[in-house]
């Protein structure tokens, strides 16, 4: 008994070392983040999942996640994946806590991430709440990487001179909606 003891406590300890060895691989961004942190609220978090259509069948990247609780809501709600993105520690530890207080930890993934260096091509729709300067500098990004079809959804802020396919007004709030177009 004590043997086998023995042997599960050194396959614990070889387990923690490579998780930890391979959480060291992975650098965190080393940049302040470029927004503050202000919590979407709950009604204009269900506008923008509905304009964009989001279904079980979506896989919805919140870039800037905050709290993550645009891809909770959508996995929570419509069965979708999510991947919450943020360079921001405490909104990962937010995020990550959100995730885990609602369960839907089969459906939402943290990632610890410059929004910038990350690639996009995955989502199905992609939810933000930047600055329009962040917008404008993001949207030749989206352009190249996301699928034509992918549907963007913004809170309170436009794309510079890409127009809106819808502008909702929620509570008072803008809620912006475009599809990336065929190439």
């Amino acid at each position: 008994m004590r043997t086998r003891f023995l042997a599960l406590a050194v396959l614990a300890v070889a387990s923690l070392a490579g998780a930890t060895e391979a959480l060291a691989q992975t650098p965190a961004p080393s940049r302040r983040p470029d927004v503050i942190f202000v919590p979407t609220p709950e009604a204009v978090v269900e506008a923008m999942l509905q304009v964009a259509n989001v279904t079980k069948n979506d896989v919805v990247y919140d870039l800037g996640c905050g709290d993550g609780r645009i891809p909770v809501t959508a996995a929570r709600k419509y069965g979708a994946r999510g991947v919450c993105f943020d360079i921001d520690p405490q909104r990962i530890a937010e995020a990550t806590e959100n995730v885990a207080k609602n369960n839907v930890g089969n459906l939402v993934r943290v990632v610890h991430a410059d929004l910038f260096e990350q690639d996009l091509s995955g989502a199905s729709v992609i939810t933000l709440y930047l600055l329009p300067s962040l917008n404008v500098k993001l949207m030749p990004k989206l352009m190249k990487e996301c699928k034509p079809g992918t549907r963007i959804v913004s809170h309170a802020f436009d794309m510079g001179d890409w127009k809106p396919e819808k502008e909702l007004d929620v509570d008072g709030r803008k809620v912006y909606f475009w599809t990336i177009p065929k190439r």
